[in-house]
């Protein structure tokens, strides 16, 4: 096993020929499950280097009211694939829909304006604010709302509301990781995007974090998760996608992905297990 996900040659070429030989299959059937979905990606290219595509085709759909997991090794594009739902890496083809509105390269403020909220895996707090200001800052474009939903994500983040005036910086990481998740959650988004929520926490901390994200989806928030910890986020995804090379190599419900024996095979054995 390698906890940093990486392969040898073998597996590199037997997952691509494994992705390679699902992309028909696969996008034949996202076409008709992402009918009338709150989030549709169809075949996105993206990348940062000129003429280097890090999403080569990329597909995935996100029902209103579900909680969606992307796996899979190191470099296979899924940070690239949340920044780019968000507005932060390019896009160089392929479509982008929100509530069936295109919304392929807006910038980010736009897309918080109609309810996509995102946090990044690292610097995703102000250390120097207070966790109140630092929630304030999640409502910067609507700031007349702020005691009305600060209520509201006390509910879900009760100890941040108790310690509302402590410097965010000299929070734990897990404390953070809440922190910044409810300043995602202030603007009362319908669709929250998480970058590897639980990275670099204790497997304490990474329990907390899955927890939460559960309590936020169930409040009727929709998911889109990257996660390292693939074994924990397919435990508790609605729906799991596993992408290599910047392509999907296989979808599924979650408890499937994780009982699947070509995806333990390829995936799950060389990811970090926790």
């Amino acid at each position: 096993m390698s906890v940093n996900g990486a392969f040898d040659g073998d597996g590199v070429a037997t997952r691509a020929a494994a992705v390679a030989g699902l992309t028909t299959v696969d996008r034949a059937a996202h076409v008709q499950g992402a009918e009338g979905a709150l989030l549709r990606v169809d075949e996105l290219t993206a990348g940062y280097v000129p003429g280097v595509n890090i999403l080569d085709g990329t597909d995935l759909y996100a029902r209103e009211g579900e909680l969606v997991g992307i796996i899979g090794p190191n470099g296979a594009g899924k940070s690239t694939l949340v920044k780019a739902l968000f507005g932060l890496v390019g896009c160089r083809g392929g479509q982008i829909t929100l509530r069936g509105e295109d919304i392929t390269g807006l910038r980010a403020h736009q897309l918080v304006a109609r309810g996509v909220g995102y946090v990044p895996q690292t610097n995703n707090i102000f250390p120097s604010l207070t966790i109140e200001e630092n929630l304030q800052m999640g409502l910067y474009q609507n700031p007349k709302r702020f005691k009305e939903r600060f209520d509201a994500v006390a509910d879900l983040f009760p100890a941040l509301a108790e310690r509302r005036k402590q410097r965010a910086g000299s929070l734990s990481g897990g404390e953070r990781q809440m922190v910044a998740m409810a300043r995602a959650l202030m603007p009362e988004p319908s669709l929250l995007l998480l970058d590897e929520p639980s990275a670099g926490l204790s497997p304490k901390l990474q329990d907390q974090v899955f927890i939460r994200a559960q309590q936020v989806n169930r409040a009727g928030v929709t998911v889109v998760m990257v996660e390292q910890n693939a074994r924990r986020c397919l435990q508790i995804c609605d729906r799991g996608y596993v992408l290599d090379q910047g392509r999907n190599a296989y979808t599924g419900a979650g408890n499937e992905l994780m009982n699947d024996p070509k995806v333990i095979e390829l995936y799950l054995g060389t990811l970090v297990k926790v």
